[in-house]
C-alpha cells in the first residue's frame, strides 16, 4: 500500500512567506529593464556630449555662446585656374584577352593660379601615378555613370597625393575613348 505523508504539503510554486514566484521574476524583470534603460541614456547622453551635439544646448543654459565652424568659402569662379595634363593612352588590363586600350585627356582645377607652376614641375610625378592605376583598371570598371565616378574619385584622390602641398578642387574629364 501507498503510505501518505504526514504533513501536508504547500502548494507548488509558494515560498516560505506564501509570495508566488512570478510576482519576484517580474518585480527582478522591472528592476532589470529600469536599469537597462537608465544605462542607455546615460551612454546616448555621454556620446552626445563627447560628439558636441549638447554643446549648443549647455551654452543656451548658462548663457554663452557657442562658436560656429564657417565652412571654407568658395572660390570666386575668377580665381579658378584649370592646367590640361597632356593625352594619356594605356592599355587596359583585359586578363589574356584581346587587347583593350584607353584614352584619355583630363584637366585639374585648382583654386588659385599660385600652386600652377608648382603642378608643373610634379607633372612627371603626377603622370606616372595616373598611368600605373590606369593600366590596372579593366573594361567593367569604366562602365556607366558610377564607374566614371569612381574613376574620377581615384584620379583626384591620387593627384592631390602626388601634388601634396598644392591643392586640387577637382578632375575634369575632356575625353575618353576606351578601344
Amino acid at each position: 500500500m501507498a503510505e501518505e505523508p504526514d504533513e501536508i504539503e504547500e502548494e507548488e510554486g509558494a515560498d516560505a512567506e506564501g509570495e508566488q514566484p512570478s510576482k519576484r521574476r517580474s518585480g527582478r524583470f522591472l528592476i532589470f529593464i529600469a536599469v537597462g534603460a537608465i544605462v542607455l541614456v546615460a551612454g546616448g547622453l555621454g556620446t552626445a556630449w563627447f560628439t558636441g551635439l549638447l554643446d549648443p544646448i549647455a551654452a543656451m543654459l548658462m548663457g554663452t555662446e557657442v562658436a560656429v565652424e564657417e565652412e571654407e568659402e568658395a572660390p570666386s569662379p575668377e580665381s579658378i585656374v584649370f592646367l590640361d595634363l597632356p593625352e594619356i593612352l594605356v592599355n587596359l588590363n583585359t586578363g589574356g584577352r584581346k587587347p583593350t586600350f584607353l584614352k584619355i585627356r583630363v584637366a585639374l582645377e585648382m583654386p588659385n593660379a599660385d600652386d600652377v607652376a608648382y603642378v608643373e614641375t610634379m607633372m612627371r610625378r603626377v603622370l606616372d601615378t595616373l598611368n600605373v592605376y590606369l593600366r590596372e583598371l579593366r573594361i567593367e570598371d569604366l562602365k556607366g555613370s558610377a564607374g566614371m565616378y569612381r574613376l574620377r574619385e581615384e584620379l583626384l584622390k591620387r593627384v592631390r597625393v602626388a601634388v601634396a602641398p598644392a591643392k586640387i578642387n577637382d578632375v575634369l574629364f575632356k575625353e575618353m575613348l576606351v578601344q
